[in-house]
C-alpha cells in the first residue's frame, strides 16, 4: 500500500458555517459540495478536510465514534485482502461509492475508525 493523501473528517453542526472557518481562516477551498458535506482542500501537503453533517444517518457501522481518519491509498484490493487475512475489525467492507470511489473503514479497540480510499473515476467519467 502507498499512501497517497490524508483526510481529517469532522462530524459538525454546519458543514458551510465550518467550510467558511476553514476557507477565510486557515487557506482552505472547497472541492466539492452536497446537501450535507463540504470536501476542503489546500495546494500545500495539509490533510484534506471533509466537514460531515453531525445529525447526517448514515447506516450502522458507518458512524464513526468520534473522528475518523480517511487515507487515500493505492491498491486497495490487495489492501482488502491483507487486513481480511490478519483478522483486522472490518467494520465496512470494500465497497464503491457512487463517486467512484472505493472504499473500506476499520475500527480500532478505541473506536476510532480508519477509512481507506482508492479513487477510480465513475463509468462515464
Amino acid at each position: 500500500m502507498n499512501i497517497t493523501g490524508s483526510t481529517v473528517v469532522l462530524d459538525v453542526v454546519n458543514p458551510s458555517a465550518s467550510s467558511r472557518f476553514f476557507t477565510i481562516h486557515l487557506g482552505y477551498r472547497e472541492v466539492l459540495a452536497g446537501e450535507d458535506f463540504v470536501a476542503l482542500a489546500r495546494d500545500d501537503r495539509a490533510p484534506d478536510v471533509l466537514l460531515r453533517q453531525r445529525d447526517l444517518e448514515l447506516p450502522p457501522g458507518r458512524r464513526s465514534a468520534g473522528a475518523l481518519v480517511s487515507f487515500a491509498v493505492t491498491g486497495i484490493v490487495a489492501e482488502d485482502e491483507r487486513l481480511r487475512g490478519e483478522n483486522a475489525n472490518i467494520t465496512v467492507p470494500l465497497h464503491r461509492e457512487p463517486w467512484g470511489a472505493w472504499q473500506l473503514e476499520l475500527t480500532g479497540p478505541d473506536g476510532f475508525v480508519v477509512q481507506l480510499v482508492e479513487w477510480t473515476p465513475p463509468a462515464g467519467v
